[in-house]
């Protein structure tokens, strides 16, 4: 009957309770990159959302930060089921809760190099036989963002020397810089001939190149 089947399709859950498969397990997340680089005085939102595949009833979350060691709670609340918003408790200045749905997500505004540090989002759900999980973000407070340098400049140069990197740097733009005008070219000549043909003249300044437009 349905009673069997429905036992069955629980077994591989329980089974892969690593989250490889939908684990019954209460999971706070705060993104692939668990870190964020900022500029001093900027606004930035620290991320975390949570899953449980059972659902959640009067989750408990927070948000901790580490001050040299001590955990300084920056805010907490309850959510007492999917999409109830929560009535946050704020304790630390400059900050705002974001969350929606099962975002808890923070934003910290105007920050300082006090700021920077670690900040742990915390979840327990009731619902789990109180189930909890935590995530760690870092957030790394700088004066100025370094300049992103282009990777494969950076491969190229380390494996066969800055000469030859240039080289193939400048090949690559002479390459697409011809392309650009060959197209550009193309677009004029056949703009140039719409105009011969409605009558107009097609003064030699069609014919040239257009620079292009940034």
């Amino acid at each position: 009957g349905p009673s069997i089947h429905g036992r069955r399709s629980v077994l591989p859950y329980s089974l892969f309770s690593s989250g490889v498969w939908c684990a019954q397990a209460l999971e706070m997340f705060v993104g692939k990159v668990p870190f964020l680089e900022a500029l001093n005085g900027s606004t930035v939102v620290l991320p975390c959302s949570y899953s449980s595949c059972i659902g959640i009833e009067n989750l408990y979350f927070n948000w901790q930060f580490n001050d040299n060691g001590t955990m300084k709670k920056v805010c907490e609340s309850t959510i007492k089921s999917e999409g109830v918003e929560p009535n946050v408790k704020i304790f630390r200045e400059r900050v705002e809760f974001v969350g929606k749905n099962n975002n808890v997500s923070i934003l910290l505004w105007n920050i300082t190099f006090d700021d920077g540090g670690q900040y742990t989002c915390f979840g327990r759900n009731p619902k789990e036989k109180d189930r909890n999980h935590s995530a760690i973000f870092s957030l790394i407070v700088v004066d100025k963002l370094r300049e992103v340098d282009n990777t494969l400049t950076i491969i190229i140069a380390s494996a066969v020397g800055g000469a030859i990197a240039l080289l193939m740097g400048f090949m690559l733009l002479k390459n697409f810089s011809l392309y650009v005008l060959s197209k550009l070219e193309k677009k004029n000549i056949s703009h140039w001939i719409d105009n011969t043909e409605h009558g107009l003249s097609g003064s030699k300044a069609d014919s040239k190149p257009t620079p292009k437009k940034k």
